[in-house]
């Protein structure tokens, strides 16, 4: 038998085992790991009408609707993220002439982070959300700190990732693959220049329901000595890759379209985006971050 069947054999029994865990969880029973040594310290369950500017502001969205930031393969503005019916929406929607007229066509979306607002060491973090459809796309939940600047595009370079590191909690980039119902977790450290370091720690499925029409949750579990991921509070992965990071750490939620200059192309999630892929919305439920007692 050849690697390849005996990866793919691998993965089909780890799918199923998951699967099997989670149907013996009951429906609305506590999921989050370790609850009894974790107490919650910031949470946004978006029960008003707008975004909280003292929770979330635009993560590089430019300076309004009129001006966005080029990101990728699309523009992102702040108007693309809105509250209703106690869940955040980040749409991403082609306009043609652009968003309300400015003369940039394009597709659009944004990020938003905390950053400045709420940032911390350790603990457990967790989205409940829904994935957002489409090819040549995708969302996010992370987590980074000031030494991973984007702005530089190097950041610190410290040879490990305890200065500082970018934690995607998850990825979805899978839609329409043969495995839509999985999501990565990576870790980055060192920048983004000729030092950047990077490891894919685990791809776990969500088995139970399709995360593009259902919610699901995913967790993060930070300490000193490692990184633990979760979908479901189901542990799916943990490392200790480049060195655990031992600096505040703020949260981002985003959504990607693959591409430069706000023009999309094919990259690692397929694609590109094309003009007559239909509006697409990531939606959150919460978003709620937990310290050790």
């Amino acid at each position: 038998m050849n690697t390849k069947l005996i990866l793919n054999y691998l993965r089909s029994v780890l799918a199923l085992m998951l699967g099997f865990l989670l149907s013996l969880l009951p429906m609305g029973s506590p999921r989050i790991p370790h609850s009894n040594r974790l107490r919650l310290v910031w949470a946004d369950e978006f029960d008003g009408n707008s975004l909280d500017p003292a929770k979330w502001e635009g993560h590089f969205c430019g300076s309004g609707a009129a001006n966005p930031a080029v990101r990728r393969g699309s523009y992102w503005t702040t108007d693309m993220a809105t509250v209703k019916d106690g869940t955040l929406h980040i749409r991403t929607e082609y306009y043609p002439e652009g968003y309300n007229g400015n003369g940039k066509p394009g597709w659009y979306t944004c990020g938003i982070d905390t950053n400045d607002l709420f940032e911390q060491t350790y603990g457990y973090f967790e989205v409940r959300c829904i994935l957002p459809k489409g090819v040549g796309l995708w969302s996010a939940f992370w987590m980074i700190s000031d030494s991973m600047s984007f702005a530089s595009g190097y950041g610190e370079i410290e040879g490990s990732g305890a200065d500082g590191s970018e934690i995607d909690i998850f990825e979805s980039a899978y839609y329409e693959t043969k495995y839509p119902n999985r999501v990565a977790s990576t870790i980055h450290y060192d920048g983004y220049g000729e030092w950047h370091r990077s490891k894919t720690i685990c791809e776990p499925f969500i088995l139970d329901n399709d995360p593009y029409e259902e919610f699901n949750t995913y967790g993060f579990e930070w300490n000193e000595n490692g990184y633990i991921f979760y979908v479901n509070g189901i542990e799916t992965g943990r490392t200790d890759f480049g060195g655990v990071t031992q600096v505040p750490e703020h949260m981002i939620l985003s959504v990607e379209v693959g591409g430069n200059g706000a023009v999309p192309a094919k990259d690692w999630t397929g694609g590109p985006l094309t003009e007559d892929c239909e509006v697409t919305d990531f939606i959150v439920d919460y978003v709620r971050a937990y310290q050790y007692k």
